[in-house]
């Protein structure tokens, strides 16, 4: 089983459960229809990797606040990459078919180290930087859904465990990832940076 690092310790995700179109502006990015509930999709702990993967320009990365969860609440936050095979994904939505061919491949997560949060929810912002440039930045106050409001909501329908994952959607600025590019991820509680990786891609 696959893990990520939550301050020094290693915690197995059983699953990832992710939010898509939580941004406006990304969802105009994208040409997509605004929802009036969360769009909720899962990624299975294969999902998981240390590595970013580039596959010419058919996988582009979405950076993202997310959460390590624990008894039902949050406990720690980090830095992900929802990682997006968007032709495949654009195929399949104008299928109206499942996403996880598009989201759910082996290597399709891949997270920074969480740390322990019990702070203000609405001051998290993240920023994604490739070859020193920020691409993408956003935060808790431009989501449609809050994380309480995504957490209430699938587990009115999901069971969740401890140690898995909530990605809460991305902002505007998705793209291509490169071979070779430096991703540098971030999250900030206002102007305090709780958490920073970087990979390069492969």
């Amino acid at each position: 089983m696959h893990t990520v690092i939550r301050e020094n310790q290693a915690v197995v995700p059983s699953k990832i459960v992710c939010a898509g179109r939580n941004y406006v502006e990304h969802i105009a990015e994208l040409d997509n229809e605004v929802p009036t509930e969360p769009v909720i999709f899962v990624k299975p702990n294969s999902a998981l990797s240390d590595e970013l993967r580039s596959d010419g320009d058919d996988i582009h990365y979405e950076g993202e606040i997310s959460f390590l969860l624990h008894n039902g609440k949050i406990d720690a936050v980090g830095f992900g990459l929802d990682l997006t095979r968007r032709a495949v994904q654009t195929s399949l939505k104008k299928q109206g078919l499942p996403w996880e061919r598009a989201k759910a491949f082996d290597g399709s997560a891949v997270f920074s180290r969480f740390v322990r949060f019990d702070g203000n929810l609405e001051a998290l912002r993240l920023e994604l930087l490739i070859n020193g440039q920020l691409v993408q930045h956003g935060g808790t106050p431009l989501m449609l859904f809050k994380p309480l409001q995504l957490l209430a909501s699938i587990q009115s329908f999901m069971s969740l465990n401890d140690g898995d994952i909530l990605m809460t959607g991305t902002p505007k600025g998705v793209g291509p990832v490169q071979r070779g590019a430096i991703f540098t991820g971030r999250i900030y509680s206002g102007d305090r940076l709780l958490v920073e990786q970087q990979w390069t891609a492969l």
